[in-house]
């Protein structure tokens, strides 16, 4: 196994060991690897430092198909929202397949630029980040009503159509061989095929703290922990990346798991 040992590497350094002999039984399909990419909020220079290292690990052990899959939440919060979809947009690298999931964050974004009644409220969850990335800048001296329709407007104006097709193609699930992957998580108790898109987006607790078994092991992000969290039924990569720098990737190999870092 290769994990570079660089600046938040050393954070992952005692779970990379356990991982380096632990056997497990979920499998993917032979000849498959899967990179799975947790939450990035704006966090470009993130992106594409973990994209260069996803990059070298594939080139250093060649044979498997290649695939990346993104668990959502591109924007917010972090200053770099619209590059973020710039690099989306212009493709994985070479020889890499892609699969693009929506998080709550590119639900609520969308939202906002098309509801007047979604309000302020996206504004205090991290939207004035994605704002500035666009390069919008609210006047001051406006009415609560006024900002939010002039952000609304500025944003109809300037999001490019290329954008506007990225965030409506988003899927909401993928499976491979063993394994689920959504943003948020899945409800207990309900088949994966049937579950409801909002759950897969917005759910927490309930599927948190629930040891049922989901019929495949779910990969997920939207809440954040430190280092990932390996569950019977569930591991969760979301490590804040905008704030912690640490931006997580699951590697995904035969029945073998480990993680790459920022």
């Amino acid at each position: 196994m290769s994990v570079p040992e660089r600046s938040g590497n050393v954070v992952l350094s005692f779970l990379r060991k356990r991982q380096d002999v632990e056997q497990v039984a979920a499998t993917v399909p032979k000849g498959i690897r899967v990179y799975a990419v947790g939450d990035i909020h704006g966090r470009a220079d993130l992106l594409m430092r973990l994209l260069d290292m996803v990059t070298d690990d594939a080139r250093a052990s060649p044979g498997p198909v290649n695939y990346l899959v993104f668990l959502g939440d591109y924007v917010d919060r972090g200053l770099h929202s619209r590059q973020v979809i710039d690099l989306m947009i212009g493709g994985p690298p070479a020889t890499f397949g892609a699969v693009h999931l929506r998080g709550n964050h590119e639900a609520a974004f969308q939202e906002f630029m098309t509801t007047p009644a979604a309000g302020s409220g996206w504004f205090k969850y991290g939207g004035l980040a994605t704002l500035h990335s666009y390069g919008i800048q609210i006047p001051s001296g406006l009415t609560p009503e006024e900002r939010i329709s002039y952000a609304q407007q500025e944003l109809r104006r300037v999001v490019p159509p290329a954008h506007v097709s990225f965030l409506n193609h988003l899927r909401p699930s993928l499976t491979i061989g063993d394994y689920f992957f959504t943003h948020a998580g899945v409800r207990p108790g309900v088949p994966l095929n049937r579950q409801d898109k909002d759950d897969m987006m917005w759910i927490r607790d309930d599927f948190l703290n629930s040891t049922a078994d989901h019929g495949k092991i779910v990969v997920h992000g939207h809440t954040i922990t430190d280092l990932p969290e390996i569950r019977s039924n569930r591991i969760g990569i979301d490590t804040g990346a905008y704030a912690s720098g640490h931006l997580t990737c699951l590697v995904l190999e035969g029945d073998r798991r480990r993680f790459l870092a920022t």
